[in-house]
């Protein structure tokens, strides 16, 4: 029986594009803690879509539902989008995911997929419409300790206590394939603090994407909310297709 796996989709968009990684939690706290995002994505100077979020944080564990979807001149060309959710624990700062689904349109198949984890160690339990396994493919059973990327992105773009920014290196599994990204070098520009970031291809790539490029470096500008805490206004990110960004609205 062939193995299931999820989509190309949640690694090609939610990699380098918005290849993020695990930040600091805050403290759990008696009272729920809510954040919600907005940004949009823009490349070559043309909005090309949207990205969106909501999470609550409560009692030790967190839920978190994020939408992604192509708008402006990219739906024009092709119409995507990516709608998934995650859930879990989160532990001494970290968060620990136990359930992850997500809802796929690449603009030539649509696709859903579950993953959970059984023992902190990531396991698809379906896939549909079933694929056939590829020979690059990573056996989830050695991706212990990896987040989903939603979780990866909730954790990173939601907002921090000062001085938590550009603190963050995690490995990422999306069912098929292994990455890594990493945030340091922090930079205080009067009330804003800026991170240098690489999301980095690791293994169950093609041949081809991976002589292509393995390495895209990011930037992520953080400036105070009306709470005091920081707030991610802005990812510039390399891709292969030129400088993409994601402003908050």
């Amino acid at each position: 029986m062939s193995r299931p796996h999820l989509s190309r989709f949640s690694t090609t968009v939610l990699g380098p594009a918005l290849a993020l990684c695990l930040a600091s939690a805050l403290p759990v706290r008696a009272e729920p803690v809510k954040q919600e995002a907005q940004f949009d994505l823009v490349m070559l100077g043309l909005t090309a879509g949207s990205l969106q979020f909501a999470g609550v944080e409560e009692a030790g564990r967190y839920s978190v539902r994020g939408v992604l979807s192509s708008g402006g001149i990219l739906a024009f060309l092709r119409k995507v989008s990516y709608d998934a959710r995650s859930n879990g624990r989160v532990v001494d700062g970290a968060y620990l995911p136990s359930r992850y689904s997500e809802r796929a349109d690449t603009g030539k198949r649509v696709s859903e997929a579950v993953m959970d984890y059984p023992g902190g160690v990531p396991q698809v339990v379906s896939y549909n419409p079933p694929r056939a396994p590829q020979q690059n493919d990573v056996d989830p059973a050695t991706q212990s300790g990896t987040v989903d990327p939603l979780t990866a992105l909730y954790a990173t773009l939601q907002d921090v206590a000062p001085g938590k920014e550009c603190q963050v290196t995690v490995p990422m599994f999306d069912g098929r394939r292994s990455s890594q990204l990493s945030i340091t070098a922090p930079v205080v520009e009067g009330d804003q603090v800026t991170c240098q970031g690489e999301y980095r291809r690791i293994a169950g790539f093609s041949d081809k994407d991976m002589a292509e490029k393995t390495r895209f470096p990011f930037t992520l500008t953080y400036a105070p909310a009306p709470d005091g805490r920081m707030r991610v206004m802005r990812v510039e990110m390399d891709t292969l297709y030129g400088t993409a960004r994601l402003v908050r609205r």
